[in-house]
């Protein structure tokens, strides 16, 4: 929400403080941040070995920065399809609608963790997510 001059707020999160919740597709997300009307702010964890569900998004797109750990993500738009590595650096785009799905390397150090802007806001709703056949099963719930 803006003030009366049409600022919005300064907001401050801790990732490591931040509660976690539940993604649709099964990850573990820490939401950190909401700029009012544009864009959200979280992180996404999977412990080695973890795969989560195929989904395509139906209003929201984003925008990965994998921050430590390893493992890969899959995309499908129309007849475009392509799988990448996901390592520390790594940036990626998940526009609208595209179906997609994401692993963690089991010999991994540690759990894949990836910083991930999605705009406009996640909008919290069930069907936000929409199902897809991907290409692992999913080993979350």
């Amino acid at each position: 929400m803006s003030n009366r001059s049409g600022q919005q707020p300064f907001r401050t999160a801790d990732a490591g403080g931040a509660p976690a919740v539940t993604a649709p597709d099964g990850a573990e997300v820490r939401p950190l941040l909401v700029v009012d009307g544009q864009g959200s702010l979280a992180v996404f964890v999977l412990a080695p070995g973890q795969v989560t569900h195929a989904v395509s998004h139906a209003t929201v797109q984003e925008l990965w920065h994998v921050t430590s750990g390893s493992g890969e993500l899959w995309r499908r738009q129309g007849e475009r399809e392509e799988t990448v590595r996901l390592v520390p650096g790594t940036a990626a785009s998940i526009p609208l609608g595209t179906s997609f799905q994401f692993r963690a390397d089991e010999d991994s150090d540690g759990p894949l963790r990836i910083t991930a802007v999605t705009m406009p806001p996640w909008p919290g709703t069930d069907s936000e997510a929409r199902p897809e056949e991907g290409p692992w099963k999913p080993t979350l719930r």
